[in-house]
């Protein structure tokens, strides 16, 4: 029997000194994102969130927390992705790498337009948490 079922992720929203940081995707589909990529077989969610947060920015992360699960089958407009989302700190010097060509640094105030996937519930979710608290 052939089971068809969702791909695992995770995204991270890494906080340094001024706000999160977004990386601009050099592949489809395209626009500002939440680091993060797909959870590789035999790693955990929390080795991936760490692993994909250096892969595409450069920096170290720690202080990893969960943040919440988002599930939409209409995410990622690819395939069916189940994505764990942190929320960490970055300690280094940001700098594109891996699948980004771009990155900056954002607040509520400053999101970029044109943002890829889910990303900006996402983000609305995080920041209306964090002013909540």
């Amino acid at each position: 029997m052939d089971y068809k079922n969702p791909l695992p992720t995770v995204d991270i929203i890494i906080e340094v000194e001024g706000g999160i940081i977004l990386i601009k995707r050099k592949n489809p589909p395209y626009g500002w994102a939440i680091p993060g990529g797909f959870i590789e077989y035999g790693e955990s969610a929390e080795s991936a969130a760490i692993r994909e947060a250096k892969e595409e920015t450069n920096l170290e992360i720690s202080d990893l927390k969960q943040f919440h699960v988002y599930s939409d089958p209409e995410r990622d407009p690819r395939f069916h992705t189940i994505s764990v989302v942190f929320t960490a700190r970055g300690k280094g010097t940001p700098k594109p790498k891996d699948d980004a060509i771009e990155i900056g640094i954002f607040n509520r105030n400053n999101l970029p337009e044109d943002i890829a996937f889910d990303h900006r519930r996402i983000l609305n979710d995080y920041f209306d948490k964090k002013y909540l608290c």
